[in-house]
């Protein structure tokens, strides 16, 4: 197949993926992962070079938007909580997922290891596009389950690296030049937004990209990932997006229109049938282990400083894409774990990123609060339900001509009304009008 069959073949599964999404009220995510294990097995479809290079740049930009999403001060604010949350969402699969693959599927014990790191991870590219989608990045609940899954994935990376990579000087190289260039970055960004932004040629777009690729080169020289430097790179010039808005919006579109697609796609290129009808025991025991031990790890955290949202929460916790992938793929390349172990691994690993996505997003959205400012008023809250409903938007307005605290309908253009409460329609973003 040319490279134009293909690329057309790959646009039209794109697009009707984003349609399948919008009409069902379904993660694009979930729908681009399937998409893709349809269009590998059943269409012929393989990765190509250029494919693997777009799906690569997907994920890191997806994890330095959800750095720049998160508010650094309400991360340090919540510093408890996303540890707890995020350091038990990595130690209880790790553990309960490598015993299981050593003494109940007999797997050798570096077998059994990367089993335990591709199946503790949590997926921040598959969490962020969710809470994207949705509208929660700006919430409480969102800021901590994206502080949380950088915790879990800081955790499955520091156990990559010390029980199978080497520690050499280059390793010391890409730590030193990564914090180096995370501590430049935010200025750089400044100056660069001030004097060239808003211009056609997206100065600002390029800067971020230039950024972002030098920490993909760091990471290939020192053997390494650039995810977390990337997210942390995020989270320092989230400070900068406050001022520059419209960058983020640009990036962002940027993101799901080209690049998460191929990132997700791609992934389910990595799932083969036959070998997950072959290991389906395995296969879906593995499921089970990681699914029971996430919950075992975060649902108790979670009904303690989240306990409204514990079960969403959890569940998106529960979601494994990227450092599963990766981890498996080490393990595979390293001749660490057979073809038949690594097909498990995998859909194991995407299995988790579609089944708690989907029943959190359908039955445990939460109710996010969304705060608006009123003229003559000030702020006021609404409360906004899940993102395929109709939601009942109340917002209570002080100090009307009628006195008392009333129920009305908040329009920005001009006064405020009372009137009862309505029912509003909420779109498939969480955007309520």
């Amino acid at each position: 197949m040319s490279d134009a069959v293909y690329a057309f073949v790959l646009a039209a599964l794109v697009l009707g993926a984003g349609l399948i999404s919008v009409e069902l009220a379904v993660s694009i995510s979930i729908i681009e992962i399937l998409v893709g294990v349809f269009a590998g097995n059943f269409l012929g479809l393989h990765s190509t070079p250029w494919l693997e290079f777009l799906a690569g740049l997907g994920s890191i930009v997806l994890t330095f938007l959800a750095g720049a999403e998160v508010n650094a001060e309400a991360m340090r604010s919540k510093l408890k909580e996303s540890l707890l949350i995020g350091g038990f969402s990595f130690l209880v699969p790790f553990a309960a997922a490598g015993l299981f693959a050593r003494f109940v599927l007999h797997w050798t014990v570096p077998a059994s290891l990367i089993a335990g790191v591709a199946l503790s991870t949590t997926s921040l590219a598959v969490v962020y596009a969710v809470l994207v989608e949705t509208g929660l990045t700006a919430t409480a609940i969102g800021q901590l389950i994206m502080a949380a899954c950088f915790v879990t994935d800081f955790g499955t990376a520091l156990a990559l690296s010390l029980l199978f990579s080497a520690f050499t000087w280059k390793t010391v190289a890409f730590v030193g030049l990564s914090v180096l260039a995370i501590a430049l970055g935010p200025r750089l960004a400044h100056h660069l937004f001030g004097r060239y932004g808003d211009k056609v040629v997206e100065p600002e777009i390029k800067f971020v990209l230039v950024a972002l690729f030098f920490f993909m080169l760091l990471g290939a020289f020192g053997g390494s990932h650039a995810v977390l430097p990337v997210f942390v790179f995020g989270l320092a010039l989230s400070g900068v997006f406050t001022h520059y808005p419209e960058v983020q919006r640009r990036l962002r579109s940027l993101a799901f229109a080209i690049l998460t697609p191929a990132f997700f796609i791609r992934a389910g290129f990595n799932v083969s049938l036959p070998y997950l009808v072959a290991g389906i025991v395995p296969l879906l025991a593995l499921l089970g282990v990681k699914l029971a031990a996430k919950t075992g790890g975060v649902y108790p955290f979670a009904r303690r400083f989240v306990p409204a949202d514990a079960t969403f929460t959890t569940l998106l916790m529960s979601t494994g894409l990227t450092f599963g992938t990766i981890s498996s793929m080490y393990g595979l390349s390293a001749g660490i774990i057979d073809r038949g172990q690594f097909s498990v691994l995998v859909a194991v690993v995407i299995l988790s990123a579609v089944l708690p996505t989907f029943v959190a997003q359908k039955w445990f959205y939460p109710k996010a609060v969304a705060a608006l400012t009123v003229p003559g008023v000030g702020a006021v809250e609404t409360g906004v339900r899940g993102p395929d409903t109709v939601a009942r938007v109340e917002v209570e307005l002080p100090n009307l001509p009628l006195g008392g605290l009333q129920h009305g309908r908040v329009d920005p253009a001009g006064p405020a009304q009372p009137r009862q409460a309505e029912k509003g329609f909420t779109d498939r973003r969480g955007i309520t009008s």
